[in-house]
């Protein structure tokens, strides 16, 4: 074995042993028994009869298996781009752009957007896929304090008059459960001449009467330079659409490299997503039921519980080993509550990261709020 294969090795395996030693070690479950209350299956559509009902009967815009290769080359279609103009109207924008999933659109549109000369300034609970764009990006950037307006106006002071300035913000964040507040972000932002980007991931499907996110539903679509809005979440297929302006999207499909240099998505996933919007409009109710369910969990006084209205309730309990072991006291009760260690959080922030859904019942709701209260 050659002395740097060797070398390689020692690294990774020492890595490796460092996680395990600090109970962090990540492995790959396919158990999937118990009560949901930890997939981000919100309305209940990766699970649905009907929306597997809708796919089969929606017409596939050809008869290929594969799109065929990047959708500069072979992988476009009329049908992908009538799907992008449906899903653009749906959320009140002009224009949209289909990535493969939230993760390459906020890698592409994060990485390309900003020049040299420009700043992004990002919540410091940013999403990883965010944070990971904002690396590969030629701009500068800094963050600020959560959801902390006077923090970000003094960034926003800082960097004033020094290029294009880009505000980074998540509508309803994926680890706390919290909601930004757009309103004044988006005061701020007008005042600095900024632009605000909003990354709509779980916001999608359950905020707003027909759940177009919360952007839409506090009516500043037009405060909002680009939305990310994903669909493997509360619609529970596969894929995402960055949402803006015609030219934003001509400058995605020039310069968004997770855009450009991967094969498009297949006809099937494409009629998966239009399935789940058509889904989601034919049964609005199902966000009043999930909203019902998340009053009901938050009305049974749980202690500990983070502030949050959204499905997303989190109970901190710091420590790897604290927060497993009161997760795996849920799991071997019939609950299946994930713990989220660090480092996907701080360290001391360790949290049981529960997910409440229109689908669980009152009843699966009050044993788990019951169990949480005896931990």
């Amino acid at each position: 074995m050659s002395q740097t294969i060797s070398s390689s090795r020692s690294y990774l395996e020492a890595a490796l042993l460092k996680r395990r030693e600090e109970g962090s070690f990540r492995s790959l479950k396919k158990d999937k028994s118990g009560t949901d209350f930890c997939s981000n299956d919100y309305l209940g559509f990766a699970s649905s009869p009907r929306l597997l009902e809708l796919i089969a009967a929606h017409p596939l815009p050809d008869h290929f298996a594969g799109s065929g290769g990047s959708r500069l080359l072979r992988g476009n279609s009329a049908f992908a781009e009538a799907l992008e103009e449906r899903i653009s109207v749906f959320h009140n924008a002009e224009a949209g752009l289909i990535f493969n999933s939230g993760y390459d659109a906020n890698l592409g549109l994060f990485s390309c957007i900003a020049a040299k000369e420009d700043t992004i300034l990002y919540d410091t609970l940013i999403h990883a896929s965010i944070r990971d764009g904002i690396r590969l990006s030629r701009g500068q950037a800094f963050g600020f304090a959560h959801n902390d307006i006077v923090h970000l106006e003094e960034r926003l002071k800082a960097v004033s008059g020094k290029g294009t300035i880009y505000v980074a913000v998540e509508s309803v964040y994926s680890m706390d459960g919290d909601e930004s507040p757009l309103h004044l972000i988006a005061s701020l932002c007008r005042r600095y001449g900024a632009k605000l980007i909003v990354d709509e991931a779980h916001a999608t499907g359950v905020k707003g009467k027909r759940g177009e996110g919360l952007v839409h539903a506090l009516g500043l679509t037009e405060e909002v330079f680009a939305r990310i809005h994903t669909f493997g979440k509360a619609l529970g297929c596969h894929g995402a659409i960055v949402l803006g302006s015609p030219m934003l999207r001509d400058w995605l499909i020039n310069y968004a490299r997770s855009f450009i240099y991967t094969t498009a998505l297949p006809p099937q996933s494409l009629s998966a997503i239009a399935s789940a919007y058509s889904l989601l409009e034919e049964n609005i109710g199902v966000i009043a039921v999930l909203d019902e369910r998340i009053r009901l969990f938050k009305d049974a006084g749980t202690k500990g519980v983070m502030e949050s209205i959204s499905p997303i309730q989190c109970i901190l309990i710091p420590g790897n080993e604290n927060v497993k072991k009161a997760a795996t006291i849920l799991q071997e009760a019939g609950m299946d509550v994930r713990p989220i260690m660090s480092p996907t959080v701080p360290a001391g922030m360790e949290r049981l990261r529960i997910c409440i859904h229109s689908f669980n019942s009152r009843e699966e709701i009050l044993k788990l709020t019951a169990l949480l209260s005896a931990l």
